[in-house]
């Protein structure tokens, strides 16, 4: 029987493949939301399509499961990692992939429990990079109002993050000021948020509101966002654990500026579509 996807998660943020080489899927708007359905659907935090081959690169796409196209993942591309082992596309311990969001090198520590460090670049706190509207400036400590004034620290690592260090941070409080900063004018692209607490230099406690996703228990490129935030407030140490309500990842500020993350995966399931769910497949 034919396999059309595959369903990982990574600290329960989860995930359904779709390799086009196996499976004819459009990667439409209508078919995404679908998808990530978790009524009418399989159910996920949003689809990773690849690998699309092109000459010597393995390229991901990787959507949100509002339909849009997110530059970069943290769980997203460990899981994707897991995929290209699990498939038979690669025997190497490391390989790149090409993102959106730019060229991630993965490196495989442990096969058999799935324990995957990804090197997920550098990170700017520059406005216009992030991007942030207005005149060119360091997001570093800054005000923003929602509402409320916010002590907030922006940056991107392929992707845009809004970090909050608060004394205390509830699931509630994520998604009630999660929607607001994410589309809040000053961000025109729409922005992730993370609400942090430090818990000494070398933890911190996030929790997260994914642009495109909403509430979401864990995210790898959350958690490189936060940290990088933690370290350059002076916050933290340059090694911290990220903790989140779906579990831990370790992040490595390396002197050269890259952001190092280790964390582990898991094989949900893999399937194919009935006949009358592919009906509704355009």
């Amino acid at each position: 029987m034919p396999i059309e996807f595959e369903k990982y998660h990574a600290l329960g943020n989860d995930y359904i493949v779709i390799d086009p080489g196996h499976t004819k899927v459009a990667m439409s708007l209508e078919n995404i939301r679908l998808l990530c359905n978790r009524n009418l659907g399989i159910g996920s935090d949003g689809i990773l399509y690849g690998p699309l081959l092109e000459e010597d690169k393995i390229k991901l796409k990787i959507f949100n499961p509002d339909g849009s196209e997110a530059e970069k993942s943290g769980n997203g591309v460990r899981i994707f990692s897991r995929y290209l082992m699990d498939a038979g596309y690669t025997i190497e311990e490391n390989f790149t992939l090409h993102t959106l969001g730019g060229v991630v090198a993965v490196e495989i520590l442990d096969a058999q429990t799935s324990l995957i460090r990804i090197d997920m670049g550098t990170v700017t706190f520059q406005s216009d990079l992030i991007p942030v509207a207005g005149e060119p400036r360091e997001m570093v400590d800054t005000t923003l109002e929602v509402g409320e004034l916010l002590k907030v620290t922006c940056l991107s690592i392929g992707n845009p993050h809004c970090v909050i260090p608060l004394d205390s941070i509830t699931r509630e409080l994520a998604i009630e000021l999660g929607p607001l900063i994410e589309e809040h004018p000053m961000f025109p692209n729409r922005i992730n948020v993370q609400l942090m607490k430090v818990l000494d230099r070398g933890n911190i406690q996030i929790e997260i509101w994914e642009r495109g996703a909403g509430y979401t228990l864990a995210s790898g490129s959350s958690s490189c966002a936060a940290a990088s935030a933690a370290f350059k407030l002076g916050l933290t140490d340059n090694v911290v654990r990220v903790h989140m309500p779906g579990g831990s990842i370790d992040i490595d500020i390396r002197p050269d500026g890259h952001v190092l993350m280790t964390g582990t995966v898991c094989h949900v399931a893999r399937g194919e579509f009935s006949t009358e769910f592919r009906t509704r497949l355009g």
